[in-house]
């Protein structure tokens, strides 16, 4: 079984509530920050024990790696603006969307440069990159500390998830040794089904984590994406080769830089190969189309293997879904999967046609009344 990131699974739960936790300093925090913490909790971000320092920051933003040289790519944060609180301090985190009930051991209070963040992490300091905007909207300070997961609510889709250590039994229970993971945010269309199919030809099984928490206006809705998601695999998937589980976390829109998070974290759950697809993790114009393909190759000792998919359309001369690398036909020939006119065929009530999107997939996204976030 594929090794957790740094060694081993980390695991911050409480076994029963500590005593006085209701005298502690407490901070609501935001939804995205109370999902770090039920990840690190987890093994998700495994071997985070919670949020980083100054020492492991300064090396994850510099270098991409944490202190102690393991592969880290995207800094884990808690940023706050409370006066009161001091080094040495243990404060209760709570969300009320999430029912987050939470301990930090507050190691270190300390800043760093907003504009060093963005441009590293990022490529850029434009505001209007949602990651940067994110970074520019932080409160004042960081505080870097373990953190202990006292509790949290039953949500909707709960079904659906899986932590590391389930997935690792249930992956061992299917006698599967090679397992590739597939990220997604969107319904599939032919062109996802080509891609995991040809990963899921070298591998035992495929591992389909779509990501599930906040959209913007116009994405697909979690439970649209689910459902056509199972539809899919109901038809067209071998059930002993196929899993589908989510994952709840932000997208930073990081590029090539998350593309490698992404990679990490699909390793904590067991998996052994991760595919990633041109402008991985990307947003607007920012970063190149293959650069979270180039990212890979500083990374000899990241402990998965990325398969890497280039554009890919389906060939009329050929009959057969292509990339770049195996069809000789030129573009007349070729149509391409444009997710905005699969969009646009959708919001209008009419099924894409079948070179598109299978009609079973379709007909399940058009069962909802409103299947787009408003």
């Amino acid at each position: 079984m594929q090794r957790p990131h740094g060694g081993k699974l980390i695991s911050r739960h409480a076994a029963k509530e500590p005593a006085g936790v209701e005298e502690l300093p407490a901070i609501e925090v935001a939804t995205t920050a109370a999902e770090d913490i039920i990840n690190i909790a987890n093994g998700v971000l495994s071997p985070l024990t919670g949020f980083l320092g100054h020492d492991d920051l300064d090396c994850v933003i510099h270098h991409k790696r944490l202190g102690n040289d393991v592969p880290w790519t995207i800094p884990i944060l808690f940023d706050l603006d409370t006066p009161d609180v001091r080094e040495g301090d243990t404060i209760l985190l709570t969300n009320q969307e999430t029912g987050l009930r939470a301990l930090l051991e507050v190691e270190e209070l300390f800043d760093y440069d907003r504009t060093t963040l963005a441009k590293e992490i990022y490529a850029t300091t434009d505001a209007q990159h949602p990651g940067v905007s994110a970074i520019n909207s932080m409160r004042r300070h960081f505080a870097g500390g373990d953190i202990l997961l006292v509790g949290h609510d039953r949500r909707q889709f709960d079904e659906y998830h899986l932590t590391p250590q389930e997935t690792r039994v249930l992956f061992r229970e299917k006698g599967w040794k090679e397992i590739v993971a597939f990220q997604t945010r969107n319904p599939p269309h032919l062109g996802h089904e080509y891609v995991q199919k040809t990963a899921l030809t070298f591998a035992d099984g495929i591992f389909i984590n779509p990501l599930i928490g906040k959209k913007k206006p116009g994405d697909f809705r979690d439970e649209v994406i689910l459902r056509s998601y199972e539809a899919l695999m109901q038809h067209y998937y071998l059930q002993e080769r196929s899993v589908m589980a989510i994952l709840r976390t932000a997208m930073r829109y990081a590029g090539p830089r998350e593309a490698v998070h992404h990679a990490i974290m699909r390793k904590n759950f067991g998996c052994t190969h991760f595919i990633v697809g041109r402008d991985h993790a990307g947003v607007g114009n920012y970063y190149g189309p293959y650069d979270a393909h180039d990212i890979f190759d500083e990374f000899p000792d990241l402990g998965i293997t990325p398969v890497f998919f280039r554009s890919f359309s389906r060939c009329t001369k050929c009959d057969a879904i292509v990339n770049d690398k195996i069809c000789p036909h030129g573009p007349e020939h070729h149509i391409n999967f444009s997710g905005k006119k699969i969009r646009e065929l959708l919001q209008q009530g009419k099924i894409p046609p079948e070179d598109m999107m299978r009609k079973e997939v379709a007909e399940t996204i058009l069962q909802f009344d409103h299947p787009f976030v408003e």
